[in-house]
């Protein structure tokens, strides 16, 4: 079996941690991704930081209150719940996709 990541990126018209932490892992877990462990950081004066180990790989949100938006990145090794995660992300209008 070769091996094969598949990645995705957008950024995000919202920039709160209390809509956002919550919002990204429900939809890594309705996904299917498997939570192998979680870190946050909070910044001074502002800004962001959640990461997601995943069994299948990580992602990764970073928020840029200053410039009203935030970039989220997934890489994956499991090409179906990649799709899954990105089609679920694409029909979510409360994050505000930017791109």
């Amino acid at each position: 079996m070769e091996a094969q990541m598949f990645n995705y990126h957008c950024w995000l018209g919202v920039t709160e941690p209390a809509l956002l932490q919550p919002q990204c892992q429900r939809l890594l877990c309705s996904s299917g991704f498997t939570i192998i462990n979680f870190t946050e950081h909070y910044f001074t004066p502002y800004g962001y930081t959640a990461l997601w180990l995943l069994a299948e790989s990580h992602a990764a949100l970073h928020t840029f209150p200053e410039q009203q938006r935030s970039y989220l990145e997934l890489s994956s090794c499991v090409e179906s719940l990649y799709l899954r995660f990105r089609q679920q992300l694409l029909a979510e209008d409360s994050l505000r996709l930017l791109e």
